[in-house]
Order: structure tokens, then sequence, then C-alpha cells
């Protein structure tokens, strides 16, 4: 690959080679004092396997598609190497684009079900409709438009794995099914009573809090508890800095081999740029912004559109929030503003325009409690 012939360019204060090694990148720039300087390691995102090329640089051998070299990352990987061997049900929890789906492959190919289908469902990603049929299958006519018989994930992973992503967007209607699939190995296709089985090994990911959800009434309880076996938490990449550099070569590596381009550099500011910048979306963000840069890229020097990386501040402050986030801080807005005074003349309720009855049944149901808010002086 060309990055792993670093040329020197006629300023050499202006580029730092694209470096492959750890070691070799830290000699050249300064480790940071923070806690970041034993963050984790990084999730390739890349759909292609470049298991020798991975290989070859002496990272995570026995692991495809994962890059990365410090602290976290090898405990990630040892609680893979410790759970894959079992049947135990898995719950990898982290933010969207943190590598979720390549630890579940991760697991399923140090597993003894490796020789077995791999089934992933993206929960958030079929209608709640479709759902049930997609995950237990149907009969011919148990719906408008079934007009032939279909095996469910369930059935289609039968000795091996299934994977279900987003696994916190499953809607209430249709957990108690899936709890029961998972205590028993049993579930009816939908239009049928006869009781089909099925030996399946379930990793499910989340970018939720299902804890959270489960205080709220919007999760089951016991189906949490039976998802969270084994739990797995992967960090986010802006807490894992450190190892930016091992990701940016590779990805700068994938798409000039892609691109037919022939990049050999990367300026030490726009490294350094890439290393303190938040990364809301994670490896994924990262990805998608290395390959942009290789396009614009027309030399041997990658030139990143650093000028399109938004500040840390700005971007936290666009992040997206959900409607339910914002009725919640908007009630605990309002009431510490009455000083939790809810009923009456200028109480709560009245200044949210909603009946005290009301208020009271939004505030159990959004897990609003005086307890949980900052003490209000008298």
């Amino acid at each position: 690959m060309a990055c792993e012939n670093a040329v020197l360019s006629a300023n050499q204060n202006d580029v730092e080679p694209c470096l492959i090694g750890q070691a070799a990148y830290e000699a050249a720039t300064p480790t940071p004092t923070t806690d970041e300087s034993t963050s984790s390691g990084l999730f390739s995102t890349v759909a292609s396997r470049r298991h020798q090329a991975i290989k070859g640089k002496g990272l995570n051998d026995d692991f495809r598609e994962i890059i990365g070299a410090r602290g976290a990352l090898r405990e990630v990987l040892a609680l893979v190497r410790t759970v894959a061997p079992t049947n135990s049900t898995t719950l990898i929890e982290g933010e969207t684009g943190t590598g979720k789906e390549l630890v579940a492959r991760a697991i399923h190919e140090h597993s003894t079900r490796i020789d077995r289908p791999f089934v992933k469902v993206n929960c958030a990603a079929i209608p709640l409709g479709l759902l049930e049929s997609e995950l237990f299958g149907h009969e011919r006519g148990a719906f408008t438009g079934a007009v032939t018989r279909k095996v469910g994930r369930f059935e289609a992973a039968n000795q091996g794995t299934l994977f279900l992503d987003e696994v916190g967007d499953i809607p209430p209607e249709l957990q108690p099914k899936l709890l029961r699939v998972l205590q028993d190995g049993e579930f009816e296709r939908l239009g049928s009573t006869q009781t089909q089985r099925a030996n399946v090994r379930l990793i499910a990911a989340t970018n939720k809090d299902l804890a959270k959800l489960v205080a709220q009434n919007q999760f089951r309880s016991d189906l949490y508890y039976r998802l969270n076996v084994f739990p797995i938490p992967i960090p986010p990449l802006r807490h894992r800095s450190g190892d930016i550099p091992l990701l940016v070569t590779h990805f700068v590596g994938i798409y000039s081999e892609r691109m037919n381009k022939q990049i050999a550099w990367i300026p030490r500011e726009a490294m350094e740029a890439l290393i303190r910048h938040s990364w809301p979306g994670n490896v994924r963000e990262l990805q998608n912004f290395i390959e942009r840069s290789v396009i614009l890229t027309s030399g041997n020097v990658l030139r990143p559109p650093l000028d399109s990386l938004k500040p840390a501040a700005e971007t936290e402050s666009l992040r997206a929030i959900t409607l339910e986030d914002a009725e919640r801080e908007h009630i605990c807005k309002t009431l510490e503003q009455t000083r939790w005074v809810i009923a009456g003349h200028k109480g709560a309720a009245e200044r949210l325009g909603i009946k005290r009855s009301t208020l009271y049944f939004r505030m159990q149901r959004l897990g609003i409690s005086r307890s949980d808010r900052e003490p209000i002086p008298a």
C-alpha cells in the first residue's frame, strides 16, 4: 500500500508520513496527557475484509476487521474472547457508528457456530407491521399480501447466530414474543398455531440506555434482564482519540487503492485536527470524511477539507435530540421555575397549559422526580 512507503516532500515540516504503526506515529506526535492516552482502539466499518493486510501490521491478528491497539480495545476483545465460546446472550452497547456489528461478527467468528449462519436484523429499519413477520415468519394468507409462506430470521439463523441491531426500537407489543423465544426457543409464525423451535445464539446491540427505558416503562424489565446477560460497552470515538491515526491510515489506504491514487503523506496539522475533532458520528463519520478527503486529493499528500469540520462545541449544540428529551427538559425547567409547585395559580400545570393529572402522568412516563434534580434554594 502506498502509505507504507513514506516519501519526503520538498518541505519536510509541512507533512507527516502516512504511518501504519502506532509507535512510528507516536515518535512524531506528542502523546496526549489526558485519559485519552489509554483510550481504546477503533473499529473499521468498511465492508471488505482485509485480513492479510491487517495481519501484516501485527494488530489484532485474529480479529479481521478491528483496527486499533490501545488498552480499552484490548479489554473489549478480551470480553469477546471470553463470551464467544459460550451460547450466552450478549448485549453490545454503544453510540451509532462505533462498530457494534463488527463486534457481533467477531463473537460469531470465535464461537463454535462459526460455520453456521450469521443473520442480522436492524429492528429500527423495519416498520412495526412487518417486524414480527421478519423475525418469526408468516403463513400464506396470514395478512394481505402474504401470498406465500415466509421463513423468519429466527428460523434462518437456526444453529447459528442472530444479531438484533437497535434492539431498543422493538415495540412493546412484540417484546413478549421475543422474550418467549429467548427463554424457551419457541415461537409461532404469523397465521399459524404450530409451534416452531430454533436453536439460536442471540447477540443484541443498542445505542439507547435500556435501563432508562425500563424505568420509563418503555421496555420490559424481564426482556432487558434476559438480553443483558453479558454486556459489552463500546466507547465513542471522542473517548479514544489516541488510535485515530491508525484508523485514518487504514481508511486512506483503502480509498486510495480503490480510487487508484498514490497517497503517501498526511500533513501533521491535518492529523492533529482529526485527533482533536469530537466525531459525533463516530467511526462511520470519520470513514466518510476520509473517503471525501481522498476524492479531493490530487497529489500524493492527503488534503482533507478541515474547514468542513465543525468545532466540538458547535457540533454538540447541533446534535439532534428526541421529542421525548425535549419534552422532559421543558417540563423540568418549568417545574424549577415554579419551585416544583404543580397545581394552582401560576403552578407548572397552568404554565404548561395542561391539566394537573396530565402533568403527573407525563412526569411518571418520563421518569421525572424532584430527587433527580439539583436542590432549589428557598
